[in-house]
């Protein structure tokens, strides 16, 4: 996958001046050597400059991990640790790197440690969390962050994934073209947000694309391009004729994100894709959207930026494909009788079907073709609506989520893990048959109380824990965390009094 960043953590052991020091670095050795025995050698870097226990340790550590590289910090308290200098160097590390910061700590090894080594970490990991929030230094705790070697290299493994979606959120362009279609203000919603959460965006109009689209006619890479197209789709190459166009516009975005992308490392897209689109370039552009996507560079339809924006998230904690779905329709009973009842554990009510035109990346689907997209083709030419790819999305384990801000700009997130059911659709588009426990009341009292539009980003795996923890992070507040309640918990809007 290309437009992701790569991690490297910089581990800082810290110690309070009356604790013996070698408590840290004993035990900071010991976390590496288990890091690196379960997980390799990569993604971390050892601190050797100093244990820090003054505002000058802190110094000194953190042009070392500046140097090393690091775009991430983890700061372990061998002992009960300096909460003045470790919060400290959290700010610093964050205002200078953009980086994502964690604090973990020792728990005591032995019975005879109690005396003479015992850390006290378990007590410093409460002051320190304290001069965070005092500093305002936002910053990864694990559930329970007191550990041994072991259990606190399985916190640092889990820290890496939301350490790159934060430092991807910090270096991250999103990129648009044209305003919401007309009906679709549903995908609409304030960018105060994304500069809040340190995204830039770039807004242009459907003009700019349509001119720089025709400036690429006759582009010499056009040919490979389509090659490239021709061997992907196999026998699902139906619509041969509109993969020259195709492969033109494959190139323009490429080409804008490369001219346009300034001081970011990272950009998705927003795009346009109708209502004028289909008759003014002559095509649609689910499959380039498809495509681009599957490197690694999302895509939303509709000018979804929020859609956009969930869909890197995922892509950087997956590091693989992910797609941009409607929460379309619900699977009919005589479907769910035939191929669900009595075959998985799902009422009807937990089944939906997710769709979308035809922009899920070929990898994700048990089959595919090239096709128009039918819905246009009811009021169109079909000929103008060439350029979907259609199939059915691989059974599978998968979350369903987003992040969103909502009109009063407050920033509100949904996380579901569910899968994709082993069902053929007998529908249209990328297309398949979903099953999350007790859909039918998180539909309700998440998806609509919440305000939620029908756009959901699906990620190809369980993602949930990191995922949580990254909204977290990002400054998306617990409450506004929406979930699929189990059985027998109660959401708030939930009528006490229906069966």
């Amino acid at each position: 996958m290309i437009n992701i960043p790569q991690i490297k953590v910089g581990i800082v052991a810290v110690s309070r001046d009356c604790f013996p020091e070698s408590l840290s670095v004993d035990r900071r050795k010991a976390v590496i050597c288990a890091y690196r025995k379960k997980f390799g050698d990569q993604n971390i870097y050892e601190c050797p400059v100093c244990i820090v226990e003054s505002e000058l340790h802190m110094q000194r550590a953190l042009e070392d991990i500046q140097n090393a590289g690091c775009n991430a910090l983890a700061v372990y308290l061998g002992n009960f640790g300096p909460e003045i200098a470790e919060t400290m160097l959290a700010k610093e590390f964050s205002e200078k790197v953009g980086g994502a910061v964690m604090f973990f700590a020792a728990a005591e090894e032995t019975t005879g440690s109690l005396v003479s080594s015992r850390g006290d970490a378990y007590c410093g990991m409460l002051n320190a969390s304290y001069n965070l929030k005092l500093r305002g230094v936002k910053a990864y705790i694990p559930d329970y962050p007191v550990g041994d070697a072991e259990e606190c290299a399985d916190m640092l493994h889990t820290f890496i994934p939301i350490a790159k979606a934060v430092y991807a959120l910090k270096h991250l362009k999103i990129i648009s073209f044209g305003p919401r279609p007309m009906n679709f203000l549903a995908c609409n919603a304030p960018i105060q947000q994304l500069y809040n959460l340190g995204v830039e965006i770039e807004e242009n109009s459907e003009l700019d694309l349509f001119e720089a689209y025709h400036k690429h006619a006759g582009d010499p890479r056009i040919p490979a391009v389509v090659k490239d197209m021709e061997k992907e789709l196999g026998a699902g190459n139906k619509k041969p004729e509109i993969l020259p166009k195709l492969a033109q516009y494959e190139l323009t975005l490429l080409d804008w994100i490369e001219a346009h992308r300034g001081s970011r490392e990272f950009v998705v897209i927003a795009g346009k894709c109708w209502p004028a689109f289909q008759t003014q370039f002559g095509f649609v552009p689910c499959y380039v959207n498809s495509r681009l996507t599957g490197k690694g560079i999302p895509v939303s339809c509709e000018v979804d930026i929020y859609g956009a924006l969930s869909e890197y998230i995922g892509t950087v904690v997956s590091e693989d494909a992910v797609t941009l779905l409607d929460i379309n329709n619900t699977v009919p009973k005589d479907l769910f009788t035939a191929d669900i009842e009595g075959k998985f554990p799902y009422s009807i009510s937990d089944t939906f079907m997710g769709f979308h035109c035809g922009n899920t990346c070929s990898k994700k689907l048990c089959f595919c073709e090239m096709k128009y997209q039918l819905i246009m083709a009811r009021s169109l030419p079909q000929e103008v609506t060439q350029g979907t790819l259609e199939g059915d999305i691989l059974p599978g384990n998968i979350t369903f989520y987003r992040l969103q801000s909502t009109s009063d700009n407050r920033l509100r997130a949904y996380i579901a893990e569910g899968e994709v059911l082993p069902v053929y659709t007998r529908s249209f588009g990328s297309v398949g048959i979903f099953a999350i426990p007790q859909m039918k009341r998180f539909y309700r009292h998440v998806l609509i109380e919440g305000n939620f539009p029908h756009h959901g980003a699906v990620a190809f795996g369980h993602f949930g824990k990191i995922l949580y923890e990254v909204f977290r992070y990002i400054g998306v507040p617990a409450e506004e965390i929406g979930y699929n309640y189990p059985q027998g918990v109660r959401y708030k809007t939930e009528n006490p009094f229906a069966e």
